[in-house]
């Protein structure tokens, strides 16, 4: 961390992670650890042909193997 408080998030992680600079991030405090990760896309909900549909608020990430192989890798431990 820099004098300023700002902490530099690894470039290896940010592509894997397919951050960019502009993300916004959701930092937390849990049992004395810091957690960093992306922020949940906002979305706006509108209606086509009566049946809601959620579309998000900005551009997405383009969702990749390599992404969803370690989100499941993730969620399974």
């Amino acid at each position: 961390m820099d004098q300023g408080g700002r902490v530099v998030i690894p470039k290896i992680l940010r592509d894997r992670l397919q951050l960019c600079p502009g993300h916004s991030l959701e930092i937390l405090e849990r049992d004395g650890h810091i957690e960093v990760s992306p922020a949940p896309a906002s979305i706006t909900l509108v209606r086509r042909d009566g049946v809601p549909v959620a579309l998000p608020e900005g551009e997405l990430p383009v969702l990749t193997e390599e992404v969803v192989r370690s989100t499941l890798e993730h969620v399974r431990r």
